[in-house]
């Protein structure tokens, strides 16, 4: 295990160095290159793939196993506003979820695994993978990865809601389903001293949106976890113009298929119905993202008992309802998921979030572990 505080030391401020240089999902060439320029100086293989952000690496001379470790490296759209003296140098840019610190836990782990690689009994690979925040980079590996000779691959998430130290886990299911709509409701613009020569959008998109509250309170058990929310709205440029446009956004979180299946109907039925009764044309757009992540049964039953050599405590947690396109990867390869606690007073996403670096001394064990559990 990890402890030695020189190397926690070096290890935090490669985190901090990560923290003040924030890139967005897809563009993070600058965190793609400070990786790749870590694990070079360690003579760790970089493996050839087309990804045109992120990297997949690789320690291990003997044949046997391949355990793969994955962290993501983009951050969020987000104003930091924190006062910590290493904060984000790039303006409205901020690792606001903690993947400043999973990038710098795999780093970590990497260097120590690089250190015993003639002794490690097969290969452990390491996915740097880019653009979590839009559900686009697990795909993009997966496209460019054969998974073929993995035999598991293993993740975490730091948890702010947990006491540092605390690694906790989900009995089945880990997170939510998560999709996304755009509902577009079409109407005619008029001036607006004279709504009624036109057809005014607004009305029908707000009508829209108290129609959909409706949905989880009404029309499904309250033992049918979900959530329906509108979190951004869009209509008109000016103050005295009724616009011919009304466009809003937002985000269903399920956990169960038929759930899901129905809210969808439920949404698209409740769209063209509202607008229909104001004589408007209304479309809805769905991108389906990520299911629920799950744990693989077996790979739980062999990383569960080490987890006791890493954590303070092991805590069983209820399914998150937030999501992780971790869970593309459970298609491909057996996978494990849990979270660490960082134990930290700002929420994820918030633009005072901060990570107490002495959480890296359990992600870095907990990667070592679950390698040293799933190569046993």
């Amino acid at each position: 295990m990890f402890k030695e505080a020189g190397f926690f030391k070096e290890l935090s401020v490669t985190r901090q160095k990560i923290h003040q240089f924030p890139e967005l999902s897809g563009k993070e060439f600058l965190t793609t290159q400070f990786i790749k320029s870590y694990l070079e100086a360690e003579g760790i293989r970089i493996l050839d793939t087309k990804l045109k952000t992120g990297l997949v690496a690789e320690v291990g001379v003997n044949t046997g196993k391949v355990i793969g470790l994955r962290a993501d490296i983009d951050a969020l759209p987000v104003q930091e506003a924190t006062n910590v003296s290493y904060r984000s140098k790039n303006k409205g840019v901020m690792h606001a979820c903690g993947h400043d610190f999973h990038t710098a836990s795999l780093l970590g782990a990497a260097k120590l695994l690089k250190q015993k690689e003639q002794e490690i009994p097969g290969k452990v690979r390491f996915v740097f993978q880019p653009a979590e925040e839009i559900f686009q980079g697990a795909k993009s590996v997966i496209e460019n990865i054969d998974f073929q000779d993995w035999d598991a691959l293993v993740g975490f998430h730091n948890s702010p809601t947990l006491p540092l130290g605390v690694v906790g886990q989900g009995i089945t299911k880990q997170t939510a389903n998560v999709d996304r709509f755009l509902v577009t409701v079409n109407g005619t613009g008029t001036h607006a001293a004279h709504p009624e020569q036109g057809s005014d959008p607004i009305v029908t998109g707000a009508q829209i949106i108290t129609n959909l509250q409706a949905i989880v309170s009404r029309h499904l058990s309250a033992s049918e976890k979900a959530v329906v929310s509108v979190t951004h709205v869009k209509a008109g440029e000016t103050w005295n113009v009724i616009p011919d446009q009304f466009i809003f956004e937002g985000t269903v979180r399920t956990f169960h298929p038929t759930v899901r299946q129905k809210i969808h109907q439920m949404i698209d039925r409740i769209v063209k119905n509202t607008a229909d009764n104001y004589q408007q044309s209304a479309r809805v757009d769905w991108v389906v993202g990520p299911s629920s992540v799950e744990n693989h049964k077996d790979l739980t039953q062999k990383i569960t008992p080490v987890l006791a050599n890493v954590a303070k405590e092991i805590v069983t947690l209820p399914p998150s309802l937030g999501g992780e396109d971790f869970a593309y990867y459970q298609e491909h390869v057996p996978t494990y998921f849990a979270w660490i606690g960082t134990g930290t007073k700002f929420p994820l996403h918030h633009p005072a979030f901060t990570v107490d670096d002495r959480a890296l001394v359990y992600s870095v064990n907990y990667y070592l572990q679950a390698v040293d559990a799933l190569l046993a």
